[in-house]
């Protein structure tokens, strides 16, 4: 058992179809938030942000199919098939209408979901978003090669480098943050699902036409109120993709957090919380 600080909400299960889920929830009062991680990432990644939503909002936040302890079936992991895990997952817990907070790959399926089923979001935060143009770091590019995803043995020597690496101040992120993440990092099983995402939405060029292509040329159709936070300096995805979003998306508003990476969530999460209140209290 880890000693922590930190109030680690207790795991409940779903079942999203045939998916075994798992999710946290917190909150009794408000509007419902649904938090949604980045490709291979997991519910920990909101953990600096949940206690503190959760005094207003009704707050969800679950592992995706593919990642975390939730099932990994054999599947593409196309937007349009995360988008509509989003709704069942929603419909499974009797949610009807919720906000979407998505960051990276979490951010493109919150926008898919915006496309096909307007009627379910009330609004929408876009955090480092997926899906807004082909520019992704080198290393994800590599990873559309299958085999580089299977050679990759997690283990502590490369995790926390390679978690580190998102963050403007490798510094921020605290050794207790690290050691309640790894366990989900090491789970067995889960280089296949990655595979598959990387395979799907990737390729060596960067994130594929086929994927980003299309949302961008209907941005203009998104009326949910969105807000895009970006970190200066992510060195995933480039703080450009931000303004692509804030230039089609016609009800937005754009903050920039300067110095910060990929996660602002985790390494601004007092600013990144009263930030996303403040969106919602609007």
């Amino acid at each position: 058992m880890i000693s922590t600080t930190l109030k680690i909400p207790q795991d409940e299960y779903v079942k999203v179809g045939s998916v075994k889920t798992r999710y946290w929830r917190a909150g009794n009062k408000g509007s419902p938030v649904i938090l949604l991680h980045g490709g291979g990432g997991s519910v920990e990644f909101w953990l600096y942000n949940i206690p503190v939503l959760a005094k207003h909002h009704r707050v969800y936040a679950f592992d995706m199919v593919g990642s975390g302890l939730s099932d990994k079936p054999s599947a593409t992991y196309c937007l349009t098939y995360q988008a509509q895990f989003i709704k069942d997952f929603m419909e499974a817990l009797g949610i009807d209408r919720a906000t979407l907070i998505g960051n990276s790959m979490g951010g493109g399926a919150a926008l898919q979901f915006a496309l096909l089923f307007p009627e379910r979001l009330h609004k929408l935060v876009l955090v480092d978003s997926f899906g807004l143009g082909r520019e992704i770091s080198f290393g994800l590019r590599l990873a559309s090669i299958p085999f580089v995803v299977r050679s990759l043995r997690p283990n502590r020597r490369i995790f926390e480098p390679m978690i580190r690496h998102d963050f403007h101040d490798p510094t921020c992120i605290s050794q207790e943050w690290l050691e309640i993440r790894y366990p989900i990092f090491a789970l067995p099983g889960r280089q296949k699902a990655l595979e598959q995402l990387a395979r799907t939405n990737l390729s060596l060029l960067g994130v594929r036409h086929s994927v980003y292509r299309p949302l961008v040329e209907q941005l203009s159709k998104i009326a949910a109120p969105t807000l895009i936070v970006w970190g200066k300096q992510d060195r995933i995805l480039p703080v450009a993709h931000a303004y692509v979003a804030a230039k089609y998306l016609p009800n937005s508003q754009l903050h920039i957090f300067d110095p910060c990476g990929h996660h602002p969530h985790l390494e601004r999460p007092d600013e990144f919380n009263h930030l996303v209140l403040e969106f919602l209290a609007r």
